[in-house]
């Protein structure tokens, strides 16, 4: 159990480590915008851009996940299999990332896939 639970909170903080490069590009429109930095978020183009949209798909990623986990935990069928798929579901969104970072969206899309997959198959296996 304890790879699921680092798994998970791997998930929980994968959001905030990726908006790191749009926070970067936030501070090169003038510095960061604590009073209105979704209006500044508008602002952004490139990489900014493409890390505030890698940002905002990690949280509706995480939610998925989660239920994956809930599932896998309530049911009782942690083992090597789910343990398995969790860890490539968090190698699948770091790629993911990396891969919008990077403007590889044919690559970023297969990671998108493979991450979703990942957390579908948590949940089949504990059937």
């Amino acid at each position: 159990m304890t790879i699921l639970i680092a798994c998970a909170l791997l998930a929980v903080v994968m959001p905030y480590l990726a908006r790191i490069p749009a926070v970067i590009e936030l501070n090169k429109l003038g510095g960061y915008d604590n009073k209105h930095p979704r209006q500044q978020q508008t602002q952004l183009t490139g990489l900014g851009a493409r890390a505030l949209a890698a940002h905002q798909n990690c949280f509706e990623s995480l939610a998925v996940f989660a239920v994956a986990l809930a599932v896998v935990l309530g049911t009782n069928n942690v083992n090597a299999v789910t343990e398995t798929l969790a860890m490539s579901h968090i190698v699948a969104r770091v790629l993911f990332c990396a891969f919008y970072y990077l403007n590889l969206d044919i690559m970023r899309s297969i990671m998108w896939f493979v991450g979703i997959s990942t957390a579908i198959a948590m949940i089949a296996v504990s059937f």
